[in-house]
Order: C-alpha cells, then structure tokens, then sequence
C-alpha cells in the first residue's frame, strides 16, 4: 500500500492524505459529539430507578413560559404541564401582548388549577425583544431558585417531563444549568424532513458539547437554570439590543466547563410546532444566526471548524475525481460513503436513544444542502420583522 501511494504524482498524494485527515476528523467529531453513548442513558435510568420517590429530595421549580398570540396552543397543550408528576412547582405564563384569546385561556385555566401564576408585558411596552422582557419579568415572580423554560407552543413528552429535566441537576454538584432537546411535531413535506434534520444535528451537537464539558447554547424550549445564575449574570442585560438569544446567547455566557448537564430521555423531550412555510423558517433561521457573532470566540471557531471540515471533504472527493487514476477516484469514493455510512448510523442510533424521527437516508442530502442554505442566509441582510420566536 505504502509502495502504490509513493508512486502517484505529488498533488495526488497530498490530496489523498488531506482527505484521509479530512475523513479522520469528520469520523472523531461524529462518534464525540453526536452519539449520545447508551451507557450515559442507562446511567441516568439505573440512578433514577435507586433513587425512590421517597428517598429523592426534589425542590421546588418554576417552570416559566412566554406566550403571544398562543391561544391555541394553550389550550392544547398548557394542561400537561400543570398535570406533572412533581410534588412541589408552580407554573408561570406570561402574557406578552396578545391580541387574541391568549389571556382568556390563561385565566380558565387558573380556575382549575392553583399552582398556575401569570403576568403581563404592555402592550405599548418599547423594547428590541418583548420575549426577553417577558421572561424577565416571569424568572423576577418565580418562587423558587430552580427555573425551568418551555414555550408555549410545546408540548412535554409526558408526566415525568419535569422529573427527568431536574434529574440534571443531580449529575454534579456543581450543576447550575440543565439541557434538554426540543424535538418538532414531524408533518408530510420537504420543509419539515430539513426541519427534523437541522433540530437532530443542532441539538446532538449542544448535547454533546455539553457533556464533553465544552457547551456554547441551549434551547428555550427545553431548559433549566437556576434563578440566582440569572441575578449573578445580569440577566439578559449583555444582549438586551438583539431580538434573539433569550436561549443560546445566555447560555453561551454563563455555562462552564462544571455547570451544565443534560437531560437525554425520551421523557424529558418537547415537542414544538413546526413552521409551515418556507418563508416562516428563514425568518426563524435568520433570527437565530444572527446573533451567532455575539458567541464566545471559542465557541465560534469550534461551529465553524465542522462545517469547513465537511465542505473540503466533499471538494478533496471532486478534486480526486478529476485529477485521479482509476483507483484513486474509487479510493475517494470509498472514503466518502464510509464517512455517510457512519453519520447516518450515528444519527440514527442517538435519534432512537433520544425517541425523537430518525433521518436516515435523507442525510446524504441535506447533509450537502443544509450548509448551503446557512450559508446563503447569513449572506441575506436582516428585515425588521415581528416574528417573536
């Protein structure tokens, strides 16, 4: 093997090392932050089946949502958070200037249930981020030190959602915040197969991040934090001008490498209401990437390294298939699909541990596609939009 590599052309040889190296770090960053390992899982299962209800001591929680316009949804979804397995949480919604029937189903469902609180944003309230205000106002009324954040379009994956989440905190000592996966309702077309991708990747980077003790976001539609972080880092006030990073941008500035854990079981998942249009999501997704450049510099070089890694792979496999020998260019070929082969598997298999759609086959598209469109919405300029989420 040694003998036929020395004996191609110089620019060969460098192109066919340069790929395996590609290759080798593509197949590293794969099994070390996107499989979620089963014996984390069954650490967490085993450690929650020792722990009885009567030995485990759980705290008492707010668990915090800011609503819009979210009639709806909250009337569909409001009653299986108010209906948790935990002996001791109140849950807080608060209404950020709704003009529909937003305040009509939060006051009927505080007739049902007591340990539901609620405030208000005006609605002539002037800032860059009304959510940021609301949340703000929502973690000032909560009781408790533990806060936990959903929104108001999600739905808990069941009884046990908020047991699972605080089980979290258990892990270390240290733990001040607490990860969780927000998953999307899957429907019959292209824009959601890209939208299931795009939330399994992210969300099984954060996550396995996080675990490798290098976290840098996390969603509001599933997390933890505890109050006094929030006071002890000024809360929002380091990116009060952005009209996103409630989430991420906090995260991204108050987690360390002993404070964070995660909650990976099917139990602690929530489910979200997908965008319908095309334009809805790019609105969405230009919203998110735009505070990217507010990340921690450290953070930034390691999201793009990835993505850089994956595109000279994929021009290191064009390059050889113009300039190479017949072997060569089956060599490249080859080394491609193992690296296909071995993302699908490993999405696969932490997709099935997490219980949230499986990809599949459908990666080796958007596996090329999704970066491309990053790509090209980080080019387009920002519109001034109302789109709150």
């Amino acid at each position: 093997m040694i003998e036929f590599v020395t004996t191609l052309p110089l620019v060969e040889q460098c192109l066919l090392a340069l790929l395996l190296g590609v290759f080798l770090y593509q197949a590293y960053f794969a099994i070390r932050y996107l499989l979620i390992p089963r014996r984390y899982v069954v650490a967490k299962e085993n450690k929650q089946q020792e722990n009885t209800d009567a030995a485990r001591s759980y705290p008492g929680v707010s668990v915090i949502v800011a609503a819009r316009n979210e009639a709806v949804n909250l009337q569909s979804y409001l009653y299986r958070l108010l209906e948790q397995d935990y002996p001791e949480y109140e849950v807080i919604v608060i209404n950020d200037g709704s003009e529909d029937g937003t305040q009509d189903v939060i006051d009927d469902y505080i007739v049902r249930y007591k340990h539901l609180r609620t405030t208000f944003v005006p609605r002539q309230a002037r800032v860059k981020s009304t959510k940021k205000l609301a949340l703000t106002l929502g973690i000032k009324a909560a009781k408790y030190d533990y806060l936990v954040f959903t929104d108001a379009d999600c739905c808990v994956s069941s009884q046990q959602w908020l047991k699972t989440v605080m089980a979290g905190y258990e892990e270390r000592s240290e733990t001040e915040i607490v990860l969780g996966v927000g998953a999307y309702f899957t429907e019959k077309s292209a824009l959601n197969r890209l939208i299931q991708y795009e939330t399994l990747t992210s969300s099984l980077q954060y996550i396995g991040m996080a675990v490798a003790h290098r976290p840098y976001m996390g969603v509001g539609r599933n997390m933890s934090y505890r109050k006094e972080l929030f006071v002890s880092n000024n809360g929002f006030s380091h990116f009060t001008g952005e009209s996103a990073g409630d989430d991420d941008l906090f995260v991204n500035h108050a987690a360390n490498k002993k404070n964070v854990s995660v909650a990976v079981r099917p139990e602690s998942v929530t489910w979200s209401v997908p965008k319908k249009s095309w334009r809805e999501w790019y609105q969405q997704r230009k919203r998110h990437l735009s505070v990217s450049h507010l990340y921690k510099t450290s953070s930034k070089l390691m999201l793009m390294f990835e993505p850089l890694t994956r595109g000279l792979l994929y021009a290191l496999v064009i390059a050889l298939l113009v300039v190479g020998t017949p072997i060569i260019k089956i060599t490249a070929l080859a080394v491609l699909l193992l690296r296909l082969v071995l993302l699908i598997g490993v999405l696969d298999i932490s997709a099935h541990r997490i219980g949230v759609p499986k990809v599949g086959l459908e990666t080796i598209v958007w596996d090329i596609v999704y970066p491309l469109l990053t790509l090209w919405i980080l080019s387009l300029p920002m519109q001034n939009t109302d789109n709150w989420k």
